[in-house]
C-alpha cells in the first residue's frame, strides 16, 4: 500500500457547506467526554505515557477484535511479547481494516497526536513506533487530554473507589477537570457467588457491616453522598443481559437480601425482584442528588469462554445481544415519573434494529425540567462508527431533537481516543451539509452553525452542569 495523506483538512466533508460547518464552527471547540474508562490513577500519577503499544494496544478490544480477525497469535495480541512485537502486529493488521472503522481511527490518532500521515503498515511499522514513541516520552496522559482540548472527563468508577486519584488530580489544578462517574452492576450481581466477598468490600469502604438489608440501603446512600462530594455527577449502568421490572414489596427482598447473606440459593424470580427494587432505589436517589443517570443496553457477554478462561473477563468476546428493551424502560421510567422522581436521564442501545425503540422510548417522558431530558444517547461500542452515528442522527431527527442532543463521547480505555470526537463532529457537519445541498434545511450557516455548535459541547455543558 502506497504511503499517501489521506487524513486531509476536508476529510469526510464533502462540500463546501460541510467545511464551512466544520471548521467555522465545530472545529475549535473544546471537549466534554461524559463517559469513559480512562484511568484517573494514571492522570494522577501524570508519568509521561512513553510506548504507542503501552496506550494503543494494552486496553483496546477493538484492536484485539480486529488482530484475531486477521489470525494473529494471542501471543501478539493480549500475552507476554514485548510492546514492539505487538505493534509490529498490529501495524501487519491494519491494511486489512480498510473500511473498517479502525482505519480512519488508527490514522486520525497518528495525524492528531504525531503528526503522521502515512499509512501504518509493515514498511512504515518502525519509523512510526519510533517517531510515537520519541514524543509518548515526554508527553503525560494530562499532556495528551490538553493537547486535543479536553476540558472535562467523567472516568467510570465503582461504588467501593476511594476517588483518591480524582481528589489528587483536582488539587493538582490540570487543564482537564476529571470527575467520577457512579457505575453500580456490582451492586445487582446477588445472584452470584462474588456477591457476598463485594459486600465485604463495601463494607470496609463504609466501615460498618452489612449484616441485613437496611444495613446493604445504608451503605449505597453514604456511597453516594461521598461520590456527590467529590463532584460526581453522573451514574451508570451497564449490565448485559436481559432486563425486567418485577413487582415488589421492600419486605420481599429485605428476606430475599437476608437468604443471600445465609447463603442461601435464590430463584429467578427472587434476583429480579431485588434488581428492580435496586433500579428503582438507586434512580430515585440519582433525582436526589440531581444526578444524571445513563444506562447502557443490549451487549451479550463473555461469549467466547475459552478465551474468557485463558487471559479473563473483558476478553474482547462481547457481541451485540437481541434482549427486548422496551418493556424494562418503559415500567422504569414510568414508576420514577409517576411521584416525579425520574432523572435526567441517558440510554444507549447496543442493537441497531432498536434504534427506534429507543428514540421513541425517550420523547414518552420528556418535560420542562430541562431541554432533552430524556436523551438518547450517541452510538455506543460497535455502533460508535460513521454509519451508526448517521443513522443514530438521523433517526433522533425523526423521533425527538436533534438540536437538543448531547453530542459525542469516547467509551475508550485510550489517552489516545479523543481524535473521535473530531470524528463525530466531521460526520455531522456532513450530514447536515447533505440535507442543505438537496434543499432540505435552510442554507443558513449562522443557524446551523449554532445547531453544530450546542451538539458538539454547549448542550452537554448546560446539561450535566459541571463545576468548571
Amino acid at each position: 500500500m502506497k504511503s499517501t495523506q489521506f487524513i486531509t483538512d476536508n476529510f469526510l466533508l464533502q462540500s463546501e457547506v460541510a467545511v464551512t460547518l466544520y471548521h467555522k464552527y465545530a472545529k475549535d471547540l473544546p471537549i466534554i467526554d461524559y463517559h469513559n474508562h480512562l484511568s484517573a490513577q494514571k492522570i494522577a500519577e501524570n508519568l509521561p505515557v512513553k510506548n504507542i503499544s503501552d496506550a494503543w494496544l494494552k486496553e483496546d478490544h477493538y484492536k484485539w477484535r480486529g488482530m484475531r480477525a486477521n489470525g494473529i497469535d494471542e501471543k501478539y495480541i493480549t500475552g507476554d511479547s514485548t510492546q514492539k512485537e505487538k505493534f509490529f502486529k498490529w501495524a501487519e493488521t491494519v491494511p486489512y481494516t480498510l473500511k473498517n472503522p479502525l482505519f480512519h481511527w488508527t490514522h486520525l490518532e497518528l495525524k492528531r497526536y504525531f503528526d503522521i500521515d502515512a499509512i501504518l503498515q509493515p514498511s512504515s511499522a518502525e519509523s512510526i513506533y519510533d517517531t510515537a514513541n520519541k514524543i509518548l516520552a515526554e508527553k503525560t496522559p494530562a499532556d495528551l487530554l490538553e493537547h486535543m482540548n479536553v476540558e472535562v472527563v467523567c472516568t467510570t468508577d465503582d461504588p467501593t473507589d476511594s476517588l483518591e486519584h480524582h481528589k489528587a488530580i483536582a488539587d493538582a489544578g490540570f487543564f482537564t477537570k476529571v470527575f467520577p462517574t457512579f457505575r453500580s452492576d456490582e451492586l445487582f450481581f446477588i445472584g452470584q457467588d462474588k456477591f457476598l466477598k463485594y459486600l465485604e468490600k463495601l463494607s470496609s469502604v463504609v466501615n460498618f457491616e452489612i449484616n441485613s438489608f437496611s444495613d446493604f440501603t445504608k451503605a449505597i446512600d453514604n456511597r453516594i453522598v461521598f461520590f456527590n462530594n467529590n463532584g460526581c455527577r453522573l451514574s451508570d449502568f451497564g449490565v448485559g443481559e436481559a432486563l425486567v421490572i418485577e413487582d415488589f414489596t421492600t419486605e420481599e427482598v429485605a428476606r430475599i437480601f437476608a437468604k443471600k447473606l445465609n447463603c442461601e440459593a435464590l430463584s429467578f424470580l427472587e434476583i429480579n425482584k431485588y434488581r428492580s427494587f435496586l433500579f428503582i432505589y438507586l434512580a430515585k436517589k440519582y433525582h436526589e442528588v440531581n444526578w444524571v443517570q445513563q444506562y447502557h443496553l443490549g451487549p451479550i457477554r463473555n461469549n467466547n469462554t475459552r478465551l474468557v478462561e485463558q487471559i479473563g473477563l473483558d476478553a474482547g468476546c462481547d457481541s451485540i445481544g437481541d434482549f427486548p428493551m422496551a418493556n424494562f424502560m418503559s415500567k422504569l421510567f414510568n414508576i420514577l415519573n409517576s411521584t416525579n422522581q425520574l432523572a435526567k436521564t441517558i440510554t444507549y442501545n447496543l442493537n441497531p434494529s432498536q434504534n427506534e425503540v429507543f428514540a421513541t422510548m425517550m420523547g414518552n417522558f420528556q418535560n420542562s425540567d430541562a431541554p432533552g431530558k430524556m436523551q438518547w444517547g450517541s452510538g455506543w461500542w460497535f455502533l460508535d462508527q460513521k454509519d451508526g452515528m448517521e443513522k443514530q442522527i438521523n433517526c433522533l431527527s425523526n423521533m425527538g431533537l436533534l438540536s437538543r442532543f448531547v453530542g459525542m463521547l469516547t467509551d475508550s480505555r485510550s489517552f489516545l481516543s479523543f481524535p473521535r470526537h473530531e470524528y463525530f463532529r466531521r460526520i455531522l457537519c456532513n450530514l447536515l451539509a447533505d440535507d442543505v445541498n438537496q434543499g432540505l434545511i435552510p442554507n443558513d450557516m449562522e443557524f446551523l452553525g449554532k445547531m453544530v455548535q450546542d451538539i458538539c459541547y454547549y448542550n452537554a455543558k448546560n446539561y450535566f452542569k459541571f463545576n468548571l
